[in-house]
This record gives structure tokens, sequence and C-alpha cells, in this order.
């Protein structure tokens, strides 16, 4: 009886030695760690994107969900000295996959940053684009809305602009000069429109001076604020020269109000 315990013993010891416990606490430790990226990585995604649609950042969050999952599970079976090379391929074609079934909205959500700053149009004009035409109601991360004549809704994907020519048909559209701008929330924005109107001021003898400087918030957040100026010029030719100047001098601008800022 007491050899059968002695041997019985034993062999609970050997079982018990022979686990690797160290690579199996990295794995779980792996595991662990990856988790956490996840959630951080959703967090970055909800706070960059807030003013999104939500189907924006459930993509985002499953692309991003899946390829960090997919780098810690290969991570962690490599601590166990196992062949992944089956594993590897395996979730690489479901990233693949993941990537093809969203293109169509990432592709939307990277155009929008090319209109919002190198398609002259806006909310409230009058566009023309593939045999469609409207005016602008609403330009969001997946399409720009556009209200017919005959009150139909229209919905552009962005992605459209960038391939199709578009006619702003707009009058005296010709003149707008929009300049989007982005400054630090330590900056006081009554003191730097006031500053910026007057910088304005000094080149108004290329202005239309019918139509004044207009300056519009576009977006606050706990970080910085994105502004909109908009001018309307006297002259076509001179149109990209106004708008280099006045690039040039909003820079020097902010330069000037973020030295105090730094400084303290």
């Amino acid at each position: 009886m007491i050899i059968n315990q002695v041997i019985s013993q034993e062999i609970i010891d050997r079982i018990i030695s022979s686990i690797p416990w160290l690579e199996i606490i990295t794995v779980v430790a792996i595991l662990v760690a990856t988790w956490i990226l996840v959630k951080i990585f959703n967090l970055i995604i909800d706070s960059l994107l807030r003013f999104t649609y939500q189907i924006v950042r459930v993509h985002l969050k499953r692309i991003f969900s899946i390829l960090i999952w997919s780098l810690g599970i290969i991570f962690a079976i490599q601590q166990l000295g196992l062949r992944i090379d089956l594993l590897i391929a395996i979730i690489v074609l479901i990233g693949i996959g993941a990537i093809i079934a969203s293109r169509e909205v990432l592709e939307n959500l990277a155009s929008k940053y090319f209109v919002d700053i190198y398609i002259p149009f806006k909310v409230g004009d009058k566009v023309t684009i593939k045999g469609y035409s409207g005016k602008v109601i609403e330009i969001n991360p997946i399409a720009t809305i556009l209200l017919s004549d005959n009150n139909e809704i229209i919905a552009i994907p962005n992605s459209l602009f960038l391939k199709e020519i578009t006619a702003n048909v707009t009058p005296n559209v010709w003149k707008e000069v929009i300049i989007p701008i982005k400054i630090s929330s330590t900056i006081k924005l009554e003191e730097f429109e006031k500053e910026l109107l007057k910088v304005c001021n000094k080149y108004k003898h290329l202005l239309d001076t019918r139509f004044p400087p207009i300056v519009s918030i576009k977006n606050i957040d706990s970080k910085s604020t994105e502004l909109t100026l908009t001018l309307m010029a006297n002259d076509v030719e001179k149109k990209t020269y106004l708008m280099n100047e006045i690039n040039a001098k909003i820079a020097e601008l902010i330069n000037k109000f973020e030295k105090p800022s730094k400084a303290k």
C-alpha cells in the first residue's frame, strides 16, 4: 500500500515537473496583453472618430482587432515551440478577407480627407457629377448628400469625387477661397479671430469687398479647434496667389500665438 502511494506521488511529481509552466504563464501574459492592446486601440478609434458614423468605427475596430489578435496568437503559439506556418497562412487570408470586405468603407473614409481639402465645393453649393446634380446638404465620412431640383436625395460615394469630373455650378463660386485652419485649444479663439481678420484686411485689394471674410468653427475638442476661413477674391488669376499668401500669414500667426503657451 505504501509502495503504491509512493509510486503514485512520483507519477504526479513527474507530470507536474513536465508541464512547461514558464511557457504557459508567458502565453497567458501575451493573451492578456493582446486583449488590453485591442481595448486601447478601440478607445483610440472611438476618440479620433467620435464624430463619424458608428458603422465606420465598427469596421475599423473589427479590422484592428483581427490584426492584433492574430499577431498575439501567433506570438503566443511560438512560445510553446509549435509550428505556425499553416496558422499564419490562415490568419493572413482572414485578414485580407476582412480588409476586402471593408474596402469600400475605408476607400470612402480616406477620400473624405481629400474631398474636404482639394475638391472645390462645400455644403450649400450646387454640383454636378456623373449625370447627377443637386445642392450639397451634407458631407459625411462615407458619402456626399445632394438635394436635387426634384427634391430627391442623392448619395454620392466620396471616392467618386476623386475619379470623376465634378462641376460646381454655384454662382460666383470661382471667387471663393476656403482655407481650413487648425489651432491648439490653448489659443484664445476670440483673439486669434481678431488677428486673422486683420491679416485679411491687409489683402483687401485682392478681395471682393462686397463679401467680408468669414471665420466659422468646424469642430472643437479638448485639444484643438478646427476653423474655416472663407474669402471672396476679385480676380481669378490672383486667387492662387491670395490663397498662398493668406496660408503663409496664418502659419506665422499660429506660431505667434503658440510661443507664449510653449514658454509656460
